[in-house]
């Protein structure tokens, strides 16, 4: 039996979702951000002028399907953070020994 064929689905899944959540160039930056420092939308927004809140907040949602980000709401303010762990999961296959 291969690696390949010992993979669970819901793997193979769950890697689309982190493989598609990476492949847009404004999602990539949007997690350079928040590798800097978690903030909040309305910060994140700031930072993407060239992009309406909706348009931004669709980013975001396909960033945390992926479990790239997390959002947790404080008050009014909802504050994003970035989360590493399914990037590490993912490459270590490839990468890792």
């Amino acid at each position: 039996m291969n690696a390949q064929s010992s993979r669970d689905p819901a793997d193979d899944d769950a890697d689309d979702l982190v493989f598609k959540a990476l492949a847009a160039p404004v999602r990539r930056r949007m997690l350079d951000v928040l590798k800097a420092a978690p903030c909040t939308t309305g910060e994140l927004c700031a930072r993407f002028p060239e992009l309406d809140r909706t348009t931004v907040l669709q980013h975001l949602r396909v960033l945390e399907r992926a479990e790239l980000v997390v959002g947790r709401k404080n008050g009014r303010e909802r504050h994003q953070a970035r989360a590493p762990r399914p990037i590490k999961r993912r490459y270590h296959p490839w990468i890792g020994a």
